[in-house]
């Protein structure tokens, strides 16, 4: 089998040919997120796309806590423990940039983009998303509008010059990074008010901003790199908020013709970010259409939530029986942790206190998924899993709560055990997009 980055370029060539081929980018460090996608992609026998953020991961830990280094070791570690091969893995970094150093002038925010992005490389992650899209302190101009695009590119270039410089340092040509451009500019987990429509990237600004961007790195003699160059992120005119979901319309005349125009661009895709929540229909048809990269992340999050959510209520009923003693509480306990630290969610969820509360809860922008890992959530989360462990779960509940792993037990495809059922609900969201990229068998 073909080296994971391989595998990848060949997938992107056979759609710019017209094949239903491209690969879906699993943004989460979530263990049983990783655990999940790793199931489906040992199903699917392909290779797997993990991908940071520069707020998850940077060289000061982001809020994840690791360096990139410590990253790739975690999803590395997570592969052992689903028995998937280490080869298959393909690590990209996304909006690599100044993003979280937007406070800061330029020259400073800058050189902290250009550790960050080297950091990055030397970890081995070979697919770089350069995004210096952003103002920093020092820029000048109406900040209601984009950073001027020539800035922008000549950032961009200057990052790569960095990426280049680590990689030929680090691998001697060996694991060589491959490049993606461009912004939609999306807010952080999804669209924070109500909106009425989203209009995809028009086709005229999606082809300036490929040829200001090559001109930036010839100018820099980053010939070389620009022949790595796989794609650009546009806005295919899709989104998500806390309760509405944006689908695409092939047939917006922008959508058309970005379609259309990416093919004057030799070995270029597009790459769809805020992918999460769409019809098994739109996301194959934007595969079709050469939005060969999709990125999918709070969907996932979304979608463990809703198991464990449906476990506690399968819970709450056997707790009426006299079955268990010691219920889990795992629903209250999420929420009393999120109210008692409300920094991941308050900006993002405005409204009444009852609106913010049923947003806690049930927002696709899934807020929530930033604190799993608090240590009282996660002992509620072991006595939940413990109490279900210890009896098997009666198929009447489990076709009340989670009715498509109801079916999949009886058909033997999951076993009727806690984390089992966890994981293939999460599966049911990774399995649209493996086929919509054509890689379920």
């Amino acid at each position: 089998m073909k080296q994971a980055d391989l595998q990848l370029i060949d997938t992107l060539s056979l759609n710019r040919e017209g094949a239903r081929t491209g690969i879906y980018s699993v943004c989460s460090a979530h263990p049983a997120v990783l655990h999940a996608s790793m199931q489906q992609a040992l199903k699917d026998n392909s290779i797997l796309l993990v991908e940071s953020t520069s707020n998850q991961v940077d060289q000061y830990g982001g809020y994840t806590g690791m360096v990139p280094q410590a990253f790739a070791a975690y999803v590395h570690g997570a592969a052992d423990k689903a028995g998937f091969p280490a080869d298959r893995i393909l690590l990209g970094g996304d909006h690599l940039g100044p993003n979280a150093w937007q406070q800061e002038p330029t020259e400073s925010a800058m050189e902290k983009a250009a550790v960050l992005v080297t950091e990055y490389v030397k970890a081995g992650y070979t697919k770089i998303h350069l995004d210096a899209s952003m103002y920093c302190s020092d820029d000048q101009g109406d900040r209601s509008k984009p950073l001027d695009d020539e800035i922008v590119a000549a950032r961009a270039a200057e990052l790569c010059a960095a990426a280049e410089k680590a990689w030929k340092i680090s691998y001697t040509g060996k694991h060589q990074p491959h490049y993606v451009i461009g912004t939609e500019v999306p807010v952080p987990g999804g669209a924070r008010e109500e909106e009425e429509a989203v209009l995809p990237t028009s086709p005229e600004a999606a082809a300036r901003t490929i040829e200001i961007t090559r001109n930036a790195f010839f100018k820099r003699g980053l010939d070389d790199a620009w022949e790595r160059v796989i794609g650009l992120v546009v806005q295919p005119g899709v989104e998500f908020g806390d309760d509405q979901v944006f689908q695409y319309d092939r047939s917006h005349p922008k959508a058309v013709g970005l379609s259309a125009g990416i093919k004057k661009f030799p070995r270029l895709v597009y790459e769809a970010h805020s992918t999460d929540y769409q019809s098994e229909v739109s996301l194959t048809q934007l595969i079709e259409d050469h939005f060969a990269i999709l990125k999918v992340g709070p969907w996932l999050t979304f979608a463990y939530r809703e198991a464990i959510f449906a476990l506690s209520c399968i819970e709450d009923e056997l707790l009426k029986t006299g079955s268990l003693t010691a219920p889990s509480h795992i629903k209250e306990i999420l929420d009393q942790v999120m109210t008692e630290n409300p920094g991941y969610w308050k900006k993002y969820y405005p409204g009444s206190e009852a609106q913010q509360a049923f947003k806690r809860k049930y927002s696709f922008s899934d807020r929530s998924r930033y604190y799993w890992p608090n240590t009282q959530i996660q002992e509620s989360l072991n006595r939940l899993t413990a109490n279900l462990q210890e009896l098997e779960i009666p198929l009447s509940l489990l076709s009340q709560f989670m009715p498509a792993q109801f079916l999949e037990v009886t058909d033997g495809k999951t076993a009727n055990r806690p984390m089992d059922l966890v994981y293939s609900k999460i599966r049911n969201v990774t399995g649209s997009y493996s086929r919509a990229c054509g890689l379920s068998r």
